[in-house]
C-alpha cells in the first residue's frame, strides 16, 4: 500500500483510458489519486465525475475552468499536496493515456523514497515499437542536454517522474505552464545541482504516439538558450573591448609612441571587457552562486590558456598549409576561435563556474 504518496494525473478532454489508468493505480495500492481537469469541454468533463464516483475514497478532482496547460495543472496539484497532504512523502506524475503502468509508477516511488531524489522513469528508445518521431526527438534533446547543460538523461520526454515532498515547492517555481514545463524541470534540476536518478520503465506507445505534444526541434531550441546567452556575452564583451580601446586612446598622452599607446589602451580595454564577460557569464549564463575569487582565478587561467591555444594553433596551421594570404590566415583564425569557443563553454560550465 502507498498511503502517504499521491499519484497526479493531469488531463484535458479524456477518453476511457483515463479511467483505466486511475483504476490501475488504485488496484496497485495507491490510495490517493489526484486528477486535474485542465479545462475540459462539457462533452468530456463528466468523465472526471464518473471516476470519482467509482472510487470516492481514493480520487480527488481539481478543476481548471479554462485550459491552462499541463505544466500549470501539475503545479496546481503540487500546491494542493503541500496544502492538504501534510504527511505526504512525495508524488508521482502519470500521463492519463495508458502509457505509464502502475508497476512503473510504483518503481519510481520506491526509488524516490529510497534515494530521496527526483526520479525519472526512462524508456528504451532502441526498441522497434518506438515511433521514429519520438526516437529522433529523444536523440536530439538527450545530446543537447548532455553538451549544453551537462545533464546525462536517457529519456528527456518522459512524463513519469517522482518528486519528493521536499522538492514540491521548488517545482512550483520552475518556469512554464504548458508542455515546456517538463523540459524546464530537467534544465532546472541540472543547473541547480539537484540530485536525480533514472528508473527503467516499460516502453508503451499507443496509436503510434499520435497524441504526443513533444516537438523535438522546438523543445530542443529552449535548451540552446544557454549557449546563445554565452555567445551574446562574448559579443557584448567584444563591443565593450572596442569602445574602451577607443575611449582610453583619447586619454593616453600623444607624446607616447603610437605602438606603446596602442598597447596600453589594448591591455586596459581587454581587462575591462574580460571582467564584464566574467560577471555576465557568472550571473546570467551559468547562474553561478559560488565564490567569486575562486571562479575569477580559474577564468583568468582559462583565458590565458585560450589565448595561447589560439595563437599557437593559428601559427601551426599557417605553417602546415604554407599560408601567405592574410584572408586565409583570418579564415584559419575564425575556425580555430570558433572551436575554442565551444571548448571554452564546456570548461566554464564544468570547471570555472562548476555548481
Amino acid at each position: 500500500m502507498y498511503d502517504n504518496v499521491q499519484v497526479i494525473i493531469p488531463s484535458l478532454n479524456p477518453d476511457e483510458k483515463l479511467a483505466k489508468t486511475a483504476a490501475g493505480m488504485i488496484e496497485k495500492g495507491f490510495t490517493d489519486v489526484i486528477l486535474v481537469d485542465d479545462g475540459s469541454d462539457e462533452a468530456h468533463r463528466g468523465e472526471f465525475g464518473k471516476i470519482r464516483d467509482s472510487f470516492p475514497d481514493n480520487i480527488t478532482v481539481l478543476v481548471h475552468e479554462v485550459n491552462k496547460g499541463k505544466g500549470r495543472a501539475m503545479k496546481t496539484a503540487f500546491e494542493y499536496v503541500l496544502r492538504e497532504r501534510k504527511d505526504s512523502l512525495g508524488v508521482v506524475t502519470v500521463d492519463g493515456d495508458g502509457q505509464h503502468t502502475p508497476e512503473d509508477a510504483a518503481k519510481c516511488i520506491d526509488a524516490m523514497i529510497e534515494k530521496k531524489a527526483f526520479i525519472i522513469g526512462c524508456r528504451d528508445f532502441s526498441l522497434p515499437q518506438v515511433p521514429a518521431r519520438s526516437r529522433l526527438g529523444n536523440v536530439i534533446t538527450r545530446n543537447v542536454f548532455r553538451y549544453v547543460c551537462g545533464i546525462k538523461i536517457s529519456d528527456t520526454q518522459t512524463g513519469l517522474r517522482a518528486v519528493p515532498t521536499s522538492l514540491l515547492s521548488y517545482m512550483t517555481e520552475v518556469e512554464g505552464d504548458r508542455y515546456e514545463y517538463e523540459t524546464n524541470q530537467l534544465l532546472k534540476i541540472g543547473s541547480d545541482g539537484i540530485a536525480y536518478s533514472e528508473v527503467p520503465i516499460e516502453t508503451v506507445y499507443i496509436d503510434d504516439n499520435q497524441t504526443s505534444h513533444f516537438h523535438p526541434f522546438r523543445d530542443s531550441a529552449r535548451i540552446y538558450g544557454v549557449i546563445l546567452k554565452f555567445a551574446a556575452s562574448s559579443v557584448i564583451s567584444c563591443i565593450i573591448d572596442l569602445v574602451c580601446f577607443r575611449v582610453i586612446l583619447l586619454f593616453v598622452p600623444k607624446v607616447i609612441a603610437e605602438a606603446t599607446r596602442g598597447t596600453i589602451a589594448g591591455t586596459l580595454a581587454r581587462i575591462i571587457s574580460a571582467a564584464c564577460n566574467f560577471f555576465i557569464n557568472k550571473k546570467a549564463v551559468f547562474s553561478h552562486k559560488g565564490g567569486t575569487v575562486k571562479s575569477a582565478v580559474r577564468y583568468v587561467l582559462l583565458a590565458c590558456a585560450q589565448l595561447g591555444a589560439s595563437l599557437g594553433l593559428v601559427a601551426l596551421f599557417t605553417f602546415i598549409f604554407n599560408v601567405n594570404s592574410d584572408w586565409l590566415k583570418t579564415l584559419i583564425k575564425a575556425v580555430v576561435d570558433t572551436c575554442l569557443f565551444f571548448v571554452s563553454f564546456k570548461i566554464q560550465r564544468n570547471w570555472v563556474f562548476k555548481k
